[in-house]
């Protein structure tokens, strides 16, 4: 028998179970420590079981989204740096939900790597239980998969599965925004997770820099500016939610202030949004220098510095505003509401 004919085992194939059963011994505490009274499972059952009945809900909506990181992932593995990886994508997830006045209660994980490696799991799971424990969501389980010839060396994908519930008298839907009621902004801290794409694009193919390379503009390394994690609102929101003052809410994800904007509000309205209400941080203004990108295509590629969009009447927004100020964000009134209008018009 020839020496390529000889029997092969699974983990000749490229899939090492060992190393499975090491990744799931190590995020096990990981993700008992996120565990909140409403758990009814451990990591590694078939599916993950969750009551409702400690949290005293009367009405409960159950409100849920899935999403991933994008090429953003990219920039980690150029960096060899995948602790924030996971948080990026609890805070997108809780910002979804979060929109329509909906609380975290469990999130659920799928990573699908080549060659399963458990230091890199670990790190990843390091930064989903420690999402899930800023927002106080428990990390109820999910799925690592090994796909050899499937991905390349070094590289993996990871999505998040959340679900929140809300009362329903207490959902935010946008159906009772009227023309007048303002805008107001909440800061990002950078890409978020959304317009890596074009800016790859544009700092390691155009520019040629690494992920170490110093940039005077920014005042950090290219990797830094990049991966810093994409934040959370519901800290920000929750004491706001279930009040009735809050009549929309939008994230600001791909597509930017443009195409996410008008999801929230009803047919017959648009919104002027004044390009000059907030400074644009450094980061979007360089990138867009630096690809020579169109303002259009920024606006629709990035969030270009807002994350958070709420809408509120007028009577309100003061209010609203000092609230958020007390809690220690930096609120703008950013645009209002208009009839007559199609979208998001810049003014």
């Amino acid at each position: 028998m020839a020496s390529s004919d000889q029997p092969l085992d699974y983990k000749a194939s490229g899939v090492d179970i060992d190393a499975g059963h090491e990744t799931v011994r190590r995020i096990k505490n990981l993700a008992r420590a996120t565990h909140t009274p409403g758990v009814l499972s451990e990591i590694g059952s078939f599916g993950g079981l969750f009551s409702l009945a400690p949290g005293g809900w009367r009405d409960p909506v159950l409100v849920s989204s899935a999403d991933g990181v994008g090429t953003k992932l990219k920039v980690a593995f150029l960096a060899g740096e995948h602790r924030t990886i996971g948080l990026d994508l609890v805070n997108h997830c809780v910002n979804d939900i979060l929109v329509q006045g909906a609380v975290p209660l469990f999130f659920l994980d799928y990573l699908a790597t080549g060659r399963l490696s458990p230091d890199v799991a670990e790190q990843i799971v390091t930064g989903l239980a420690r999402g899930c424990r800023e927002n106080g969501c428990a990390l109820l389980g999910g799925e690592t998969a090994e796909m050899p010839g499937f991905y390349a060396d070094g590289e993996y994908d990871v999505a998040g599965f959340i679900v929140g519930a809300v009362e329903r008298d207490a959902l935010i839907d946008g159906r009772s925004i009227r023309a007048g009621d303002v805008l107001i902004g909440l800061p990002s801290t950078g890409l978020h997770t959304n317009g890596y794409s074009l800016a790859r694009k544009i700092v390691f193919d155009r520019l040629g820099l690494s992920v170490d390379s110093h940039v005077p503009e920014l005042g950090e390394t290219a990797g830094e500016a990049l991966l810093r994690p994409h934040r959370s609102y519901l800290d920000a929101m929750k004491p706001l939610v279930g009040t009735g003052v809050i009549k929309g809410m939008a994230h600001i994800t791909g597509g930017g202030i443009t195409d996410n904007l008008p999801r929230v509000f009803p047919e017959g309205l648009g919104a002027v949004v004044r390009r000059d209400a907030w400074i644009v941080p450094p980061l979007f203004r360089w990138l867009q220098q630096a690809g020579d990108v169109p303002e259009a295509d920024m606006r629709r590629a990035c969030n270009m510095g807002i994350g958070l969009i709420v809408v509120v009447s007028p009577d309100e927004a003061a209010a609203v505003a000092a609230g958020l100020v007390s809690r220690g964000e930096a609120p703008v009134t950013i645009g209002e509401m208009v009839a007559g209008l199609e979208g998001v018009t810049y003014a």
